[in-house]
């Protein structure tokens, strides 16, 4: 099965809702039944706002002809994808900070980017900087067993930043390509939490000068518009470059991917489609795009 059809199996939730309020509605003719379709699978309101306005301007200049409005719609979304996706700066070692709130699949995608790595042909290393969860460290590292990557990790309750320091410094006598290093999940209104995050990243400067090179933000899309909220937080405290969205085949709230592109200007790098080590496939606009939209023309 190739990317583009594994996207669509799991975005199929998602087409599924389109498809009955794009047949049920008069969508064509009506900008403000466009926005509420796409209103109804978490596209925000300013994206479907947005998207709505256009295209009642673009009918009124007569430049989109009857029966070619799907394919304006798909234009526009993948434009929408686009904004603010930025090649990524690689470091040696690359460091990534995978960062988000409890129960996001965060730390499942930190070992699936670690596993993405080996396959590449590059050397990873995870970093066990939850060391507040229950269990999370045994998470990491039987993740870690599995793939054969090493994980580094001190005692439950440890300090995060020191775990981060000696891992980056371990990193460098190793030679190791990409660190990955999964934080302890926390609630974006948790102030005290979300500092300790700042101080984590300061961390990674001191131990390696220009780390971290990312901070991935995992967000779980059955939340739809409310990651955005959290979206926001974590970008003040943690300098968020780009985003890895979750749990895509469980729900009809695929649009969320528009709202974080529309209102945070923040790429999405990576989203999850299933359980397996695989299904955490790279973004792509046009991809997404075309497995949203293509089969509802």
């Amino acid at each position: 099965m190739d990317l583009l059809q594994r996207l669509r199996r799991g975005l199929g939730a998602t087409r599924s809702l389109l498809g009955e309020r794009f047949t049920a509605s008069e969508w064509t003719v009506s900008p403000d039944a466009l926005e509420e379709v796409l209103l109804a699978a978490d596209v925000g309101v300013d994206a479907a706002h947005d998207l709505a306005r256009r295209f009642d301007e673009a009918r009124r200049r007569g430049t989109v002809a009857p029966g070619g409005e799907m394919a304006w719609l798909r234009a526009e979304v993948e434009a929408l994808l686009t904004v603010g996706a930025v090649a990524v700066r690689r470091g040696a070692p690359h460091v990534m900070l995978v960062v988000g709130v409890n129960g996001s699949g965060k730390t499942t995608t930190a070992a699936k980017l670690a596993g993405r790595a080996q396959e590449e042909g590059r050397s990873a290393m995870l970093v066990a900087a939850d060391t507040f969860r229950a269990a999370a460290i045994e998470q990491l590292q039987a993740w870690g067993e599995r793939l054969g990557v090493p994980v580094v990790a001190q005692r439950p309750g440890a300090d995060p930043g020191a775990v981060v320091f000696d891992a980056l410094r371990a990193a460098l006598a190793r030679g190791t390509d990409d660190v990955i290093v999964d934080t302890a999940g926390r609630l974006h209104t948790k102030h005290d939490l979300m500092a300790e995050l700042e101080k984590v990243h300061k961390v990674c400067a001191r131990a390696l000068p220009g780390a971290p090179h990312e901070v991935l933000l995992v967000l779980d899309a059955t939340t739809g518009t409310n990651g955005v909220v959290q979206a926001r937080e974590f970008q003040a405290s943690a300098g968020v470059t780009g985003v890895a969205l979750t749990k895509l085949d469980g729900t009809a709230k695929g649009g969320v991917v528009l709202a974080v592109a529309r209102e945070l200007a923040v790429p999405v790098r990576w989203v999850g489609v299933g359980e397996g080590p695989d299904d955490l496939l790279p973004f792509s606009a046009s991809m997404f795009a075309s497995a949203l939209l293509e089969a509802l023309s």
